[in-house]
């Protein structure tokens, strides 16, 4: 297990309008950035095993807690956190650090972020890791439209979109009890029962697969979201239709060198026609769930590292 000791001591940065907490390593390393991206509902943190890692390769590793997390600002409006704004942030982080571009490495909703900062701003990105979650088509219908035709008013994001504030009370009174069930090995995202999975998952007395963190690694994400609340958060999934709409002329396909990284045990579906719109793409699957760079720590830092060794060699 890891030591929160050990993590890097963040600093607060003014971009974009707003404050970010970001922790770095590697400065020494001047002209390699990769900005490490999380998902929902993490943290900068859940990067722990691979920024050593990649430091000691040679990079200049800048981990944002994104808006709406941690102790970076929290804008009370729901459309400050689109994928302009999210997308935005990530090119004056850019500006701040003094870099034209960097690759770009984004887990479940940071691989939603970094996918589209490859389409809003191409030429700030140089190349693309994603892990679990795969380029999401655009579609003909709007996205909380789709979700629920496929899986019903019940499924976690649509009912985010269709009630809003009813989950996040539930969680943030809940919040422990939701991070500890959630948090667990090659089972995410799964409620005991049928319905609205995360406010069941927050209200059940435990959750099935082996726990992922200590309690002094989990501590540092009940802690990160006790300041924070899940409101900031999940205003993410409530602009997802309004990035749909955001989308509707860009250029759908990516030709940035990517790299797709599933867990094999992930909830998340696989995209089967992922090199129709990332045609640089290639990818690899690790025996995990869906928190891969915490499952699979060392093989998911040697995947990337692996992979950035022979793109620069290209």
């Amino acid at each position: 297990m890891f030591d929160p000791a050990d993590f890097p001591k963040p600093i607060t940065i003014s971009v974009n309008g707003v404050k970010l907490e970001v922790f770095e390593a590697g400065k020494e390393n001047s002209g390699r950035p990769i900005v490490l991206c999380h998902g929902w509902p993490e943290h900068a943190f859940s990067w722990r095993y691979q920024i050593p890692a990649l430091a000691s390769a040679g990079y200049h590793v800048i981990a944002p807690n994104q808006r709406g997390y941690g102790n970076s600002s929290r804008p009370a409006e729901v459309a400050a956190y689109d994928i302009s704004h999210l997308t935005g942030d990530l090119v004056a982080l850019l500006d701040h650090f003094g870099y034209d571009d960097a690759t770009f490495v984004g887990h479940d909703w940071g691989a939603n972020v970094v996918w589209n900062l490859a389409l809003l701003h191409p030429d700030r990105v140089n190349k693309v890791v994603a892990l679990s979650l795969p380029y999401q088509e655009r579609g003909e219908i709007p996205w909380v439209d789709f979700i629920e035709s496929f899986l019903g008013s019940d499924q976690y994001i649509v009912h985010f979109n269709r009630h809003p504030g009813e989950a996040d009370a539930v969680l943030d009174r809940n919040r422990l009890q939701f991070l500890r069930n959630l948090y667990r090995k090659n089972e995410p995202i799964k409620a005991p029962e049928p319905g609205m999975a995360m406010i069941n998952l927050a209200m059940a007395e435990t959750s099935a697969g082996e726990p992922l963190m200590s309690d002094r690694e989990l501590a540092v994400f009940d802690t990160a979201f006790e300041t924070s609340g899940f409101t900031s958060s999940i205003n993410w999934y409530r602009n997802l239709d309004c990035n749909w709409h955001l989308l509707a002329k860009i250029n759908p396909v990516i030709q940035h060198p990517a790299l797709m990284i599933y867990g094999d045990r992930d909830l998340v579906p696989k995209s089967p026609n992922l090199s129709d719109f990332v045609p640089n793409v290639e990818v690899v699957t690790l025996d995990c769930g869906h928190w891969i760079q915490q499952e699979k720590p060392e093989e998911t830092a040697q995947a990337i590292l692996n992979w950035l060794d022979q793109k620069n060699a290209t």
